[in-house]
């Protein structure tokens, strides 16, 4: 018997618990399942942040469910009363901390649309994504003030709200900050005329609750995605759309045991991005867990003694995360204990087997790869908790999920399964658009003879037989070789399996010697105390791969760039190779 993507093999595979459709879905906003949590756990923590005194060591601050709320409505009155309309954009534009969860639900609870922007952005940057998406409002942190005053003449804004960092600590934490650092690392500002500070404006609409109605077709979300190599897009999702997706997650993440509220997760995850808004902000809501909050996931010290203290259940992260967590010496030595932490995914880039492995030892947790996409926010796919987490696989699709591999030249032409191809998709919670780029979305959309949407991921990968997908590769990154097509994330697989490579890069360069050419070049990152050269990875290599496969040329760094996300910037890496080879030529 021949097997079609139309059997959905998958869902043979699927745990016991997990439904293969969870449809019909109810028809709630954000907001709506803020107010179940609210119901059902008004007195469970819904945010826990906190600072490491010395001495006194970690102190938090909870914020209930019920809290949560209020200050929620308050705000989103706040937005309304200045004048702000329901589809209205506002910008986010601060790190993960209790303010950007207040500040999402209250944008979604006031009709308008979260604009997650990157609060590593230089101004320029800042300014064409408020022109892009029109943002009339800003709520940003005390630490950019500056930054968003210097560009605010070249955008649309109207308003500015202001929080401090400290808002989030515990009362002796906030004012240790006062005194200690506030001033010196920049979060003391004086508010310009007609600019407003966050807590003034939750103290002088306190109690009020406004009176917009709020549908699950409202836009929610403004996600820019891309811009590598041209301008950033905004994926435009709707408010059902972030519901179904929290609600797919949990179907696939809940486990065989029933979870009270309150349970614990790590949210390390940056906020700002459809992975941290979806994964933690939304998915945490609709389970009535505590979220955790890191501020900073690159200081691992941080992230760790917010583990010790509050002890999470649920770790959702990026390879780059885990790894570190890994070769922390005080994970090492066991010193610091992992073991509350039962149920990870990991999505933005591919999981090395190596990490996946060495955490689930350290820790004791289910550590699965997943996949997804901002065009689709944002989970799509996952490796099962309990059955099998299959190598290099990004395992299923979630329920109500539907996928083919079809010709990367021609998507109505559907391939056999196991034939390498791009991976289309369709679901519930797909994107409406790129925001006012008709082409751009034309290009990754189309429907079928029975009307169904479909995305383009731009992912080249094949399906097995019984229902595993596998990305071998982004389009855009593919190369040309000989005639042949390689893709350098099958390059990386193999060089990450060297016992003394921690990390590795392979990208596609112009050939350095043959005008007109691609070549392979591949950056590494040697473990700590360990030494390796290119001849090593050469021969290592060519016992795995073709020989056109194997990257020739190598340079050896102390890091790779990385997104926010963790996700390694390989265009990056190529783009700067392709520059220092203009610079050589005569």
């Amino acid at each position: 018997m021949t097997v079609t993507y139309d059997d959905k093999p998958w869902l043979n595979c699927y745990d016991d618990y997990v439904p293969h459709s969870l449809a019909p879905y109810p028809e709630w906003s954000v907001p709506d399942v803020l107010a179940r949590a609210v119901e059902a756990a008004p007195d469970v923590p819904a945010v826990v942040m906190s600072a490491d005194i010395p001495l006194l060591g970690r102190i938090g601050k909870a914020t209930t469910y019920a809290q949560l709320q209020d200050q929620a409505n308050a705000l989103a009155a706040a937005l309304l009363d200045m004048g702000l309309a329901k589809g209205d954009r506002v910008a986010l534009f601060m790190p993960n901390c209790t303010a950007f969860v207040i500040a999402w639900y209250a944008v979604l609870r006031a009709g308008m649309v979260v604009v997650g922007t990157n609060p590593t952005y230089p101004p320029a940057r800042l300014a064409e994504t408020l022109r892009d998406s029109g943002s009339k409002a800003i709520i940003t942190l005390s630490l950019f003030y500056d930054s968003v005053q210097k560009i605010r003449g070249e955008t649309p804004l109207e308003h500015v709200i202001v929080t401090n960092i400290k808002e989030g600590f515990p009362p002796l934490a906030a004012f240790l900050f006062t005194l200690m650092k506030e001033k010196k690392e920049g979060h003391r500002v004086e508010l310009q005329p007609g600019d407003h500070a966050l807590p003034d404006l939750l103290k002088r609409y306190a109690g009020r609750t406004p009176t917009v109605a709020v549908t699950k077709d409202d836009v929610a979300i403004f996600q820019y995605t891309g811009g590598t190599t041209g301008p950033s897009k905004a994926a435009v999702a709707t408010q059902h759309a972030l519901v179904i997706n929290g609600l797919q997650q949990n179907a696939w993440l809940s486990g065989r045991k029933e979870l009270p509220p309150g349970r614990v997760m790590l949210a390390a995850l940056p906020f700002y991005h459809s992975f941290g808004m979806l994964s933690v902000i939304a998915t945490s809501v609709i389970t009535r867990a505590t979220m955790a909050i890191v501020i900073n996931a690159r200081d691992i010290d941080d992230l760790l003694g917010v583990v010790q203290k509050y002890r999470p259940m649920i770790f959702p992260g990026v390879p780059a995360l885990y790894n570190a967590i890994n070769a922390h010496p005080d994970v090492v030595s066991g010193k610091i204990d992992l073991s509350s932490i039962e149920h990870c995914i990991s999505g933005s880039a591919p999981l090395p087997q190596p990490t996946k492995a060495t955490f689930e030892r350290l820790s004791g947790a289910k550590l699965v790869e997943g996949y997804g996409m901002s065009e689709a926010p944002t989970a799509t796919h996952a490796n099962p908790l309990y059955g099998e987490n299959r190598t290099g696989s990004i395992g299923l699709p979630l329920p109500d999920m539907h996928c083919r591999i079809v010709s990367p030249e021609n998507h109505e032409e559907i391939l056999p399964v196991g034939e390498v191809g791009e991976l289309t998709m369709t679901g519930p919670h797909l994107m409406l658009g790129y925001h006012e780029r008709p082409t751009e979305t034309a290009n990754v959309i189309y429907k079928d003879a029975e009307g169904r949407r479909w995305l383009l991921t731009g992912d080249i990968g094949y399906m097995s037989e019984d229902g595993y997908f596998f990305i071998v590769d982004r389009k855009k990154d593919m190369a040309l070789i000989g005639g042949f097509n390689v893709y350098p994330n099958q390059n990386d697989q193999v060089l990450n399996a060297h016992p003394a490579v921690a990390e590795v890069a392979v990208g596609v360069i112009p050939h350095p010697e043959k005008v007109g050419q691609e070549a392979l070049k591949a950056w590494v990152v040697a473990k700590p105390g360990m030494s390796v050269t290119q001849e090593d990875l050469i021969n290592f290599a060519s016992e795995r791969l073709a020989r056109y496969e194997i990257p020739k040329r190598y340079e050896f760094v102390e890091e790779l760039p990385r997104s926010a996300v963790g996700k390694i910037l390989r265009r990056q890496l190529v783009q700067d190779e392709i520059e220092r080879q203009g610079q050589e030529q005569p």
